[in-house]
């Protein structure tokens, strides 16, 4: 998502950056641009015309300070007045004592509620919390028994009664069921509706009356652009919302409804999900996505990742063997292992500034990652620990039982001993800077020759494939 929208606006800042100062004339030329690349997102319009006006209203007089160009400073008023267009957002769940607390779940046909109320469990359950979920969508087919499997993944209790279609007492019944069983949480995820549908809006409607959820979130697909708003702004009217939860963020949306859906119904993006896996929930900052959308990535939100995934005394045995040069391909692994669960490699490289725009359609994927793996687990134990160890022999065993070439493990030996050089000769220099912000548990250098070096065996595996298909056409 974004990357056409941050485009569009790295052009309009490369064409200010020639100038000497910024004039109405440039602005003007500036906005129209950016009010098209909005327009194309499917930005709602008057939020377009609205936020064009305030940034050349922000621009025409701010003062070019020497040491800055004009896309520079242009860069700086865009950012804030996207923070401003989606903010501010408060991301706190507010409890009440004594509890439980009722969260319920609303939103068309096919948004992801049933998805999002097992993720939304799971973050709270992250929290500390004791949540249960309560499958009240009785329309549709399977409905409940998608949301027990969701719960058994999650280790997550699920609240149902198979044999009636009265949400509302489902709803009612599962409060009481909740404080009970001394629950402090309950996510009730409803029955999916359509805009016309006047009797599945009375019932959600219902529902609400007869339990007072303390907090009401409306899940939208990104997907659907700016029907996500219509239908944001449609429930708002019904029953008075607390937030929306945007769902498929990790698809290709073009952005829109995120950038449009605060602006026009008055309520914030509280949550977003960024993939299909259960832990791909986020919290909703405006600032952080704002700086994604202009390429400028978003190391906080990478930072907290990091810290998530890499254990403290860990980190701190990589960095004192990385400082040695002690750094083996089992560390190795390990950090490539946790990278995965931060989301992957180009997702990582993506929230780093600058870096978003380079990767082009450069392929980190999980082969790359697999291939790789196939090659060190071939290794003995003392090889992993001792790389400098693995000659001739020992490539062609290692090659033959990932069923890989030897010049692969070569190549990939050779990168590793370069990397673990490298990061011994910078461990005190201006790479510590960096490397503690991490933690001393991600060594980029090594990744990213890594997957360099598995790229190119991908490469050459294809190449091989192809060649062997044409002498097998050609012996026809």
């Amino acid at each position: 998502m974004f990357e056409s929208l941050t485009e569009k606006f790295n052009s309009v800042f490369r064409s200010l950056s020639g100038r000497g100062r910024i004039t109405e004339a440039s602005i003007s030329d500036a906005m129209r641009d950016v009010r098209k690349a909005l327009l194309e997102a499917d930005v709602n319009y008057s939020v377009v015309k609205q936020f064009c006006k305030d940034v050349a209203q922000a621009a025409i007089g701010a003062e070019v300070i020497k040491s800055l160009h004009p896309g520079q400073v242009m860069v700086k008023i865009v950012n804030d007045e996207l923070s401003r267009l989606m903010g501010p957002v408060d991301t706190r769940i507010y409890f009440v004592s004594p509890g439980p607390t009722v969260i319920m779940l609303a939103g068309l046909q096919g948004c992801g509620k049933t998805t999002t109320a097992a993720k939304l469990g799971k973050y709270l359950v992250l929290k500390g919390r004791r949540p249960l979920l309560v499958a009240d969508d009785l329309q549709r087919p399977a409905a409940i028994e998608q949301l027990k499997i969701l719960g058994q993944q999650t280790n997550i209790d699920v609240y149902s009664e198979e044999n009636t279609r009265d949400a509302i007492r489902v709803a009612r019944n599962s409060v009481k069921y909740a404080k009970d069983n001394s629950y402090d949480v309950v996510v009730i995820d409803t029955a999916g509706r359509l805009h016309i549908d006047e009797e599945m809006m009375k019932e959600v409607a219902n529902v609400t009356k007869t339990v007072t959820p303390h907090q009401i979130y409306l899940v939208c697909d990104a997907m659907t652009g700016q029907d996500a708003v219509n239908s944001a702004k449609e429930f708002n009217d019904r029953l008075e919302l607390d937030g929306v939860i945007l769902t498929k963020l990790d698809g290709d949306a073009r952005g829109g409804a995120a950038l449009s859906v605060k602006a026009v119904t008055g309520k914030p993006i509280k949550f977003i999900g960024i993939g299909e896996k259960l832990d791909k929930l986020e919290e909703f900052h405006p600032e952080r996505m704002a700086s994604r959308i202009l390429g400028m990535g978003d190391v906080v939100t990478l930072v907290e990742k990091a810290q998530e995934h890499f254990e403290v005394e860990e980190a701190e045995k990589l960095q004192k063997k990385m400082a040695k040069g002690t750094f083996g391909f089992d560390d190795f692994l390990k950090q490539m292992q946790a990278v995965k669960k931060m989301g992957g490699v180009k997702d990582m490289l993506k929230m780093m500034p600058g870096m978003g725009s380079q990767l082009g359609d450069l392929d980190f994927d999980g082969a790359d990652l697999k291939r790789m793996e196939g090659i060190v687990y071939s290794m003995t134990p003392y090889e992993r620990r001792q790389p400098d160890v693995i000659e001739s022999s020992r490539r062609r065993r290692i090659a033959a039982g990932a069923g890989a070439q030897p010049h692969d493990v070569s190549s990939l030996v050779k990168t590793f001993k370069r990397s673990r050089d490298m990061m011994k000769s910078m461990s005190g220099g201006s790479f510590s800077g960096l490397k503690s912000l991490f933690s001393g548990g991600l060594n980029l250098d090594a990744i990213g020759a890594a997957m360099s070096t598995g790229r190119k065996i991908k490469q050459r595996s294809k190449r091989k494939r192809v060649i062997k298909r044409r002498g097998k056409i050609k012996r026809r």
